[in-house]
C-alpha cells in the first residue's frame, strides 16, 4: 500500500544505516525523495540502489553537510524547486563522536557532535517549517536515541544532543501544530548500522562481535534491531495517518529502555 504516494520527503544522512533503510521504505510507498548526505560516494550508491529497486521512484540526491546552514538552505531550496513542496523531513543525520569520560572529552569533537546532532536538526526544521506553513501541512521526524532518554557511559555530547533533539521536537509540536505540521521523534536503541558497529569496535577493538553479543543479552528480545524495523516506524510517522500524534518520542529498542538492570 503506497500511503506516501506523491509526498515529497527530505532524508538527511541518507547514504547509510537508518537513512538508507528509510529511503528504501519511503520509495516503496511512492514518496518523492531528496537524499542528503555529506558522504558523496555513499549518497550516489544509495541513489543507484533505490532507483534500481524502484524504477519509477522520483529521487534527487544532494551532497551536503547537515551542520552547515548554507548546505541546509540549499537542499531545502532544491527540493522545493524539484517537487514544488515539502511534505516530510526525516532529520536523521548524526554521529556518536568518540567514547571518553566527560572531563577528558576532546572539546573539538564535542563541538562537532553538537553541530551535527543538534544544530543540524535545528537548521533542517528552521528552513523546512516555513514551506510547510505555506502548505498548511507537514510531517517532521527527528532522530533522538535511547541516549536521549537516559545516560550512556562515556558519551556525554551524544547524550546531551539527543536529549536536546527531544526538546526541539516537543517545542515544535506545540508551536506549529496549528499550521498542520506534526512533529515527532524516534529513539532507536542499538540498531545494526555502521555507526553502532563502530561503537562496538571502540568498546572492544579486539573482538567487536563479542561486545555486540554481550550488549544484546541485556535486551528483552536478546538481539539488536534492524534498520528496516526503524524505517517502518518512520514511514508511519511521515504519513497522514498520525494527524493527532504530536510531540511524541517513540523508543525503538526492543523494550530495553523500560528495564532497570538485567532482563
Amino acid at each position: 500500500m503506497k500511503t506516501l504516494k506523491g509526498k515529497s520527503v527530505i532524508i538527511t544522512g541518507a547514504g547509510l544505516g537508518l537513512g538508507l533503510a528509510a529511503s528504501v521504505e519511503l520509495a516503496s510507498q511512492g514518496a518523492h525523495l531528496t537524499l542528503v548526505d555529506y558522504n558523496e560516494q555513499a549518497l550516489m550508491e544509495a541513489h543507484q540502489h533505490i532507483s534500481k529497486k524502484y524504477a519509477d521512484a522520483n529521487i534527487i540526491a544532494i551532497s551536503g553537510d547537515a551542520s552547515k546552514e548554507e548546505d541546509v538552505k540549499h537542499y531545502v531550496q532544491e527540493t522545493i524547486k524539484e517537487f514544488g513542496r515539502i511534505d516530510g523531513l526525516y532529520n536523521n543525520a548524526g554521529i556518536e563522536g568518540r567514547q571518553a569520560p566527560l572531563a577528558e572529552y576532546d572539546v573539538n569533537i564535542f563541538k562537532k557532535v553538537v553541530d551535527i546532532n543538534l544544530m543540524g536538526v535545528y537548521y533542517g526544521m528552521r528552513y523546512v517549517i516555513p514551506q510547510m506553513q505555506k502548505q498548511k501541512y507537514g510531517r517532521i521526524v527527528n532522530v533522538s536515541s535511547v541516549g536521549g532518554l537516559r545516560g550512556v557511559m562515556n558519551q556525554t555530547p551524544y547524550v546531551a544532543t539527543k536529549h536536546a533533539v527531544i526538546g526541539l521536537t516537543k517545542n515544535a509540536a506545540l508551536e506549529y501544530a496549528r499550521d498542520g505540521i506534526i512533529t515527532n521523534a524516534i529513539s532507536p536503541g542499538a540498531i545494526l548500522t555502521p555507526m553502532v558497529a563502530e561503537a562496538f569496535r571502540q568498546v572492544n577493538p579486539a573482538d567487536p562481535k563479542k561486545a555486540e553479543a554481550e550488549y544484546a543479552q541485556a535486551n528483552p528480545t536478546k538481539r539488536l534491531g534492524l534498520p528496516e524495523e526503524v524505517a517502518k516506524v518512520v514511514a508511519f510517522l511521515l504519513s497522514e495517518d498520525i494527524s493527532y500524534v504530536n510531540g511524541q518520542v517513540i523508543a525503538i529498542d526492543g523494550g530495553q529502555s523500560n528495564s532497570y538492570g538485567i532482563v
